[in-house]
């Protein structure tokens, strides 16, 4: 039989349980505020990630263009010249080679009978084409093409109709601002690339050929091999935008022979003895743009 004080006890308790709220599920927490979203602060950081890809997407490409540049104008150390090798080209399948007289000028109204196409040597303008690393949207005018030759320039030659855009961007690679090298069209060009330097020429199927790069890397201001030394590959009055045409048209009996015939050769350019300057020979059009 129970006790009168576990009684009493029982009692106790079955009164608290009723005069106690019941509790329902999730109550019983402490009142807090409304969690709020920081808009703000979300709003700033996809502003950040915007920006961030804004300029990836903006200096990657460049980055990596000036890189392309920048590993295709390093020449190649086993291809670069020395007195104990003057000539490394003589290494390079294709190339073909040939001697011509320096230093004979025709005038900007006269034309060549070149012995090849593009021509690489003989007779030429008085003025060269700029050759700083520039870079042709135009074809440009072949008697002012071989004096840049005729400087150390190596001039990359290419048909529009055979290199498309990415090739014609690869090679640029190769020129773009650098001393002593230039690149044009060639409308009709029986390849699809030619190099030139003095004496010396190979023509390419790709822009991809490695060729390109041993050849540019053995003859570009190549102090063996062309007979200017010394002179400049700048020449401010040759219109980059808009120079001398080309001329593609059969040569008339009045063309200056390859033997230079009737010319007087230039003293001053044979030997290495040719001195950095702008020609004083006006271009076709008078003065340049400008003046």
């Amino acid at each position: 039989m129970p006790s009168r004080t576990s009684a009493t006890s029982a009692k106790a308790v079955r009164a608290a349980g009723k005069s106690s709220p019941s509790r329902k599920p999730g109550k019983g927490k402490l009142p807090g505020k409304k969690r709020e979203v920081p808009w703000a602060l979300l709003g700033a950081g996809v502003a950040i990630i915007a920006l961030i890809g804004l300029l990836a997407y903006s200096l990657v490409p460049k980055y990596l263009d000036q890189a392309a540049i920048r590993e295709a104008q390093t020449d190649l150390k086993e291809w670069v010249p020395s007195k104990d090798n003057q000539d490394p080209s003589a290494k390079i399948e294709g190339v073909v080679k040939q001697d011509y007289p320096a230093g004979l000028h025709v005038s900007a109204e006269q034309r060549v009978a070149y012995d090849k196409s593009p021509a690489f040597g003989g007779p030429h303008d008085g003025a060269w084409a700029n050759c700083t690393g520039t870079v042709y949207a135009k074809p440009i005018r072949m008697e002012n093409a071989v004096h840049s030759l005729e400087h150390g320039a190596v001039w990359i030659a290419y048909n529009p109709d055979k290199v498309d855009a990415a090739g014609v961007e690869k090679l640029s690679n190769f020129v773009k601002g650098r001393q002593f090298s230039l690149m044009s069209p060639y409308p009709g060009l029986d390849s699809a690339i030619s190099l030139q330097s003095w004496g010396h020429q190979l023509k390419l199927d790709s822009a991809d050929d490695v060729r390109i790069k041993q050849f540019i890397s053995a003859l570009r201001e190549n102090p063996y091999a062309y007979p200017e030394v010394g002179a400049s590959c700048s020449n401010p009055i040759f219109d980059a935008n808009n120079p001398p045409p080309f001329d593609s048209s059969p040569y008339g009996p009045d063309a200056v022979p390859m033997d230079g015939e009737g010319l007087t050769p230039d003293q001053t350019e044979l030997g290495g003895a040719g001195a950095p300057g702008v020609p004083t020979i006006p271009m076709p059009g008078g003065l340049p743009a400008g003046q």
